[in-house]
């Protein structure tokens, strides 16, 4: 069977496709759950339930919301699966495919239409997070729950956990009173910051299961495995919560990108200090982890501070031939002031 080589790694054509559908179906489902969501949210509010951005979990009854719900949780297996047939150079980038996923049905279902720097802005989201995916470490290979427990009692894992957690209840305490209802990057901050925490988790809580169906040992008699479980659970609470409150309030089109963006930088971060891999960075990879995130946060400025601006493409060119009809008409001007003056033209 032939096989295809990624950074020094065999993979065969079989398992290559099978991680490349799953990756776009994750991509498909994730970036649905996000239309799902918001638009059972949308049938609570017209309901005259208290708004999940008002601290109502009216939500938890509407079935559409189950569905959304239900559609994150097929994609994050589904991305979950995908690495374990394809290379991580090639899943992670595709999960831009989610932002366009998303507007695409934003604008389709829910009548969000994205002017012209938005889009722009999407564009340099993805870009900005592939540059990041390309040029990041690359997590190991994990070969048994044992050795990946190990892992998460390192100090260096336990001290990031520990900053998550007080960043965390600072921005809980004194930005989200403030600052929730207006600024996208408050609810979405602690979304993805518990999420990266998530992944991690459910990883672990993966491979334990995968180990104990596989017969090579029984992970169900090891009191971690169930630490991580509910703690897994507890996460994926707290996660769905504050996308719940940012769906609620902000456009979709705008959640998405965002929400992404953040959401794979501290994963990335996450598993660069579990695994260690930064250590062997070269000095093109780190450049291009800065590259990527200078292009990231400019295009989280554009969405946010350009999201309420009515502009087209239309608008650009009419603007760009306004300007130039002035242009010409002071030339004319002037060259008719010379003629009038008996200067030379």
């Amino acid at each position: 069977m032939e096989q295809i080589t990624v950074d020094g790694q065999a993979y065969d054509n079989a398992s290559f496709l099978i991680g490349l559908s799953l990756a776009v179906s994750s991509s498909l489902f994730i970036g649905s759950s996000f239309i799902i969501k918001k638009v059972a949210l949308k049938k609570i509010s017209a309901s005259g339930n208290v708004r999940a951005s008002a601290g109502g979990f009216a939500y938890l009854k509407q079935w559409l919301w189950w569905l959304g719900f239900l559609s994150m949780g097929l994609g994050e297996a589904a991305n979950l699966l995908a690495y374990a047939f394809a290379p991580a150079a090639l899943v992670t980038p595709l999960g831009a495919l989610s932002v366009l996923v998303s507007a695409v049905l934003a604008s389709k279902f829910l009548k969000e239409h994205l002017n012209f720097i938005g889009k722009i802005g999407c564009f340099l989201c993805i870009v900005g997070s592939v540059l990041i995916v390309i040029h990041s470490p690359k997590s190991e290979e994990v070969k048994s729950f044992r050795e990946l427990t190990t892992k998460l009692s390192d100090y260096q894992f336990l001290t990031y956990m520990a900053t998550i957690v007080f960043l965390c209840l600072i921005v809980k305490v004194i930005f989200v009173p403030r600052y929730g209802n207006q600024n996208i990057a408050v609810y979405l901050l602690l979304c993805s910051a518990i999420g990266s925490l998530t992944v991690v988790f459910c990883k672990a809580v993966a491979l334990g299961i995968k180990e104990t169906i596989a017969g090579h040992a029984n992970n169900l008699t090891h009191y971690m495995f169930w630490l991580l479980l509910v703690t897994s659970i507890i996460c994926i609470m707290i996660q769905m919560n504050y996308l719940n409150k940012s769906l609620d309030i902000f456009n979709t089109s705008v959640v998405s990108p965002v929400y992404y963006v953040m959401f794979t930088v501290l994963v990335i971060i996450a598993s660069g200090i579990l695994f260690r891999e930064w250590e062997n960075m070269a000095i093109i990879d780190i450049l291009g982890c800065l590259c990527g995130f200078l292009v990231v946060m400019t295009a989280i400025f554009m969405l946010n501070t350009f999201k309420d601006v009515q502009m087209t493409f239309r608008d650009l060119n009419l603007n760009a031939r306004r300007r130039q009809s002035t242009l010409d008409v002071e030339s004319n001007s002037n060259f008719l002031n010379t003629i009038r003056n008996g200067r030379p033209a």
